[in-house]
């Protein structure tokens, strides 16, 4: 077994083979209390930094700007808009749609970031940049993204 530097190109030695990986994907402080809120409470929480003056979705816990540590939530209204969008045409295992899914980038005024997500209740050719919509939660949250369900065009 080789350790440390190695300093000979003809010490390499390759392995062919399958190798399985597992991982765990944490969220993290910020994206737990997040998420919990999501679940809970059925709400999104931003951070915002009192120095800056900035609100940040995802929520983080230091300041990108001026790396202070980020202590005040901030629940954020149920509407947003869509910043830009796109169709998807085919799912993960590249089998075509019968109907295209539109995803967009949904912002939330004053805050820096906003959530990916995809578009329902609403047709193909209504989407566009600046329709204000609302997220549509699940009955049973558990704690994920998958909690909402879609943004539809808000109804107000």
């Amino acid at each position: 077994m080789l350790v440390g530097k190695i300093d000979r190109v003809g010490r390499i030695r390759t392995l062919h083979g399958d190798m399985g990986v597992w991982h765990k994907y944490t969220f993290g402080l910020a994206g737990e209390r997040f998420f919990r809120a999501l679940a809970e409470k059925g709400v999104l929480l931003a951070t915002r930094c009192e120095t800056c003056r900035k609100t940040y979705l995802p929520p983080k816990i230091y300041c990108p700007t001026c790396f202070a540590e980020l202590t005040v939530w901030v629940e954020l209204p149920p509407r947003g808009y869509v910043e830009t969008y796109t169709f998807l045409y085919e799912d993960l295992e590249e089998n075509r749609l019968t109907e295209p899914v539109a995803v967009a980038f949904v912002t939330f005024p004053g805050v820096e970031g906003g959530i990916i997500h995809r578009l329902g209740e609403v047709r193909p050719e209504e989407v566009c940049s600046g329709l204000e919509v609302e997220a549509v939660l699940a009955a049973e949250r558990s704690g994920g993204l998958q909690d909402i369900l879609y943004f539809r065009p808000s109804r107000e």
